[in-house]
């Protein structure tokens, strides 16, 4: 907004307005708590749920597995989509796609690789287009947020992601790119895409929150009951209905019924989550410092053969290394690991763009 110019010396009146240096400046803005406490929860599933997949022996783990795997980054997925809603191919928001997902892509892609040649497990092989381990997470997010505009343009996005997904178990795409995988969980980020404000707002209602902790139970019985008889592989959405066995009309509705229950267990989760500020509301700014870097204690476990303690292998072990999940998350999230490890997480590079051109003003 522009500053009225002052009266001039010779003026006979002084005006009430403050100089141009007392004009306040633009409030910053201020991070919503609710969704960067949502962030914080749910990277806690992701690290304990990593850190006990090796246990899933004990009957405990493995139906927390199955839990926590129907849930955990279809949460993630559907809030990224709704903080993209305004994504646009602008210079800056472009460079942030390349900064904020390619960067750190390319990077963890090769220190995973490293690290596990390292640790004495093969040859060193580095594949941009076969995601190693949990990078997949940053391929599939760059391009579903480079399809964002196009589901702007659709008349009916979340059944046409819907259909898409269920046609992408029909057949067993290339691994690379983790094609299945992008085009399975796509409902989710579509879905957020499209969330409003007032949306989330009933999910804050005192009701919503009992119902809530009764979904997220009624769900964790389920899956002890049903985990000895159900193939985890597909809650992973990376391999198609030929893979897994079945034929593709009871493949079509197994992943309906899954989309269904995952969304029900997204909204679920989200109505237990604190809506104001917390002590972790600022840890759910530096999530992806946690996922990208958790891999490699989980990494660490298996090459030094730590899963093979007995004692591990209990329900106390089980517990225990949830918390160590805990522990880890909170700690990733820090600003000392942040400044540590910003560099590759979140790199500036202002030597490899062009300078921005500001917008013309009429």
């Amino acid at each position: 907004m522009a500053v009225p110019a002052p009266d001039s010396p010779g003026s006979m009146t002084q005006t009430a307005e403050p100089p141009a240096a007392a004009v306040p400046a633009r409030p910053a803005k201020v991070r919503d708590p609710f969704l960067d406490n949502a962030k914080f929860l749910a990277i806690i599933l992701v690290v304990s749920g990593h850190l006990i997949e090796d246990l899933r022996d004990v009957e405990a783990a493995r139906a927390v597995y199955l839990w926590v795997y129907m849930f955990h980054m279809p949460v993630f997925i559907v809030i990224t989509g709704y903080l993209s809603r305004s994504f646009t191919f602008s210079s800056g928001k472009a460079r942030k796609l390349i900064t904020n997902l390619l960067l750190p892509f390319v990077i963890f892609e090769l220190a995973y690789s490293i690290f596990n040649w390292l640790a004495g497990n093969g040859s060193l092989r580095v594949s941009l287009l076969d995601p190693y381990y949990l990078t997949w997470f940053l391929m599939a997010l760059f391009a579903w947020r480079l399809s964002t505009p196009v589901w702007q343009q659709v008349k009916w996005p979340v059944a046409v992601a819907v259909v898409i997904a269920l046609l992408s178990g029909t057949s067993e795409l290339p691994r690379e790119l983790e094609l299945n995988r992008v085009f399975g969980l796509l409902p989710f980020y579509v879905l957020g895409l499209f969330l409003k404000p007032e949306h989330l707002e009933l999910v804050k209602r005192p009701i919503a929150r009992y119902l809530g902790i009764a979904v997220l139970l009624g769900a964790l019985v389920v899956a002890a009951l049903v985990h000895r008889r159900m193939n985890i592989v597909w809650v992973y959405w990376r391999h198609s209905n030929d893979f897994l066995g079945v034929s593709d009309l009871v493949g079509t509705l197994m992943r309906m019924g899954l989309l269904l229950c995952a969304m029900i267990l997204v909204f679920a989760f989200l109505a237990v989550v604190p809506t104001g500020f917390t002590w972790f509301s600022s840890l759910g700014s530096a999530t992806l410092y946690a996922y990208l870097l958790h891999g490699f204690v989980v990494k660490a476990f298996d090459y030094l053969g730590w899963y093979d303690l007995r004692w591990l292998h209990t329900e106390l072990g089980v517990a225990s290394l949830w918390m160590l999940g805990v522990a880890i998350s909170i700690g990733f999230c820090t600003n000392p690991a942040k400044r540590a490890f910003g560099w590759a997480v979140e790199p500036k590079m202002p030597w490899f763009f062009t300078p921005l051109t500001k917008p013309k003003r009429n």
